[in-house]
């Protein structure tokens, strides 16, 4: 019997990885096929969510703020959802003025499990429903991981970023399974990508991919979950809003010049249109700009490449100063800023309220 057991052991070793090669191979084609069928027919048949009731958190600025002005022009109701009361006031009323029939403003912090549990119960006592569950409230922080010398201080990053999704996502599954609604998860390709010094902000959006993919899979059809994995996007993120080793959210643009060096930054508006068409279509999964994708198929083939260009790039020599890494000095010399960041993000004014 044991030989017999070995022996199966040694083929299935031996002939299995053959085996899938060959299904890959000879099936993809036609599942590549299917797959454009079924996105011709979603996008035909796309969601209207005109009166339809949608959660945003994170709203007071950035992506979350332009995704509640994209629902608003769809006649979506809203429930908008931040820290900065004044802020968020602003962007309610704006979103009324751009067509939704009914905006409230909830001031809450995601990282705290009450206020997550609050807003949900005040848009069903608002509205009666939930149809859809935006999660994209985030900070960021920007330092070496070696030069944080409070540890906690780095805390924010899962509270805000994992856990508030998952709290507000707790609370709105019973509610969104009663409408066959949809979670759209604001995650990042920094989830994917080891960019130096965001290192706590890419272990929580990895953290959320994983949690929302496998939440995919437990809830199959009851409610529709698209994973958002935006590069870098015109936000308060990318003016230079970061959290600092002391735990404080402060504006450095010069470290921002650091971290995104050329990269080109896509405008606001476009990602928000981008991801409301998406969610609206019942897409798994959204990258935007598209060409964001093809840092996700280097890493694939070649991480070792990956690994060493982030580290050559983002990192100066043993003593020097960040200013003195290659992505700030080519920035420079090459004056590509006013061409690759959009023009708000030159001035270091963000809300404080």
């Amino acid at each position: 019997m044991e030989f017999i057991l070995n022996l199966i052991h040694k083929l299935l070793n031996t002939y299995l990885p053959h085996i899938a090669t060959t299904a890959l191979i000879h099936f993809m084609p036609l599942y590549l096929f299917l797959k454009f069928l079924y996105f011709i027919f979603r996008s035909i048949f796309i969601e209207n969510v005109a009166g339809k009731v949608v959660v945003i958190t994170g709203a007071s600025s950035g992506i979350g703020e332009h995704l509640a002005y994209e629902y608003a022009k769809k006649g979506a109701r809203l429930v908008v959802a931040a820290r900065r009361r004044k802020s968020l006031e602003q962007v309610a009323d704006m979103a009324y003025w751009l067509g939704s029939p009914h905006v409230i403003s909830v001031h809450a912090d995601v990282s705290k499990v009450e206020d997550c549990q609050r807003l949900i119960e005040e848009t069903i006592s608002n509205f009666g429903r939930l149809d859809h569950l935006v999660s994209n409230a985030a900070v960021t922080p920007l330092y070496m991981f070696e030069d944080l010398v409070e540890v906690t201080n780095a805390a924010p990053a899962m509270d805000i970023n994992f856990w508030g999704a998952v709290y507000t996502t707790h609370f709105a599954i019973p509610y969104l399974k009663e409408t066959k609604g949809k979670i759209v998860a604001i995650t990042s390709s920094a989830g994917y990508l080891p960019a130096a010094r965001i290192s706590f902000y890419n272990a929580s959006k990895a953290a959320l991919i994983s949690f929302f993919e496998t939440l995919r899979v437990e809830l199959g059809t009851q409610i529709g979950i698209t994973i958002v994995t935006p590069g870098l996007t015109e936000s308060e993120m990318t003016k230079g809003k970061f959290l600092t080793t002391e735990g404080k959210l402060e504006v450095d643009q010069v470290m921002r010049d650091v971290e995104m060096s050329m990269t080109p930054i896509l405008p606001v508006e476009k990602c928000a249109r981008s991801i409301v068409k998406s969610a609206c279509r019942g897409d798994k999964y959204l990258t935007e700009p598209l060409w964001f994708k093809t840092f996700f198929i280097y890493i694939l083939f070649f991480p070792e490449v990956v690994d060493w260009f982030q580290h050559w790039f983002l990192i100066p020599g043993p003593g020097k100063p960040a200013t003195e890494s290659p992505s700030k000095i080519l920035l420079d010399v090459t004056g590509l800023q006013k061409y690759v960041y959009p023009e708000s993000l030159l001035s270091p004014h963000i809300k404080v309220d």
